[in-house]
């Protein structure tokens, strides 16, 4: 089972846009999505300024999302990657909640990660970890 954590800028994303094909990540199969309380503020904040009438879209998407406050790991596990303090606690809180995935549309700061494992928590795009998914459900029916 995949256990997939989303950044603030996805699931601003996902609610602001209706025909998001971000929101094809709540219907998965054998898939949990998770985002963190700092994360999903941050994504209303930017909701109520961009778009205020899509905050109770974002409210329908958190009510069918694990949503975690929880960024204690040790220190450790964060200390040779190369991440802005802000984005620190994304990472933290994917790692915390033993995400298998942490998805982003930050290239700024998360791209040099992008296609790497941390401490087990797999750091890709959207359309990187739906292509993923897609070959595999090829591989398995092969």
């Amino acid at each position: 089972m995949d256990r997939v954590f989303l950044d603030a800028n996805l699931l601003f994303s996902a609610a602001y846009k209706p025909d998001s094909h971000l929101l094809d990540l709540w219907a998965l199969p054998d898939t949990e999505v998770v985002t963190s309380e700092l994360a999903f503020e941050e994504a209303r904040r930017n909701l109520a300024a961009r778009g205020p009438d899509r905050v109770g879209a974002l409210d329908e998407l958190r009510a069918r999302t694990r949503v975690t406050g929880d960024t204690r790991i040790p220190t450790h596990l964060l200390e040779d990657v190369a991440l802005p303090d802000k984005d620190r606690p994304i990472l933290a809180a994917a790692l915390a909640v033993g995400c298998t995935h942490l998805l982003t549309g930050d290239r700024r700061h998360f791209g040099a990660l992008c296609g790497r494992t941390i401490a087990g928590v797999l750091v890709l795009t959207p359309a990187e970890y739906f292509r993923r998914r897609r070959s595999a459900g090829r591989r398995r029916r092969a």
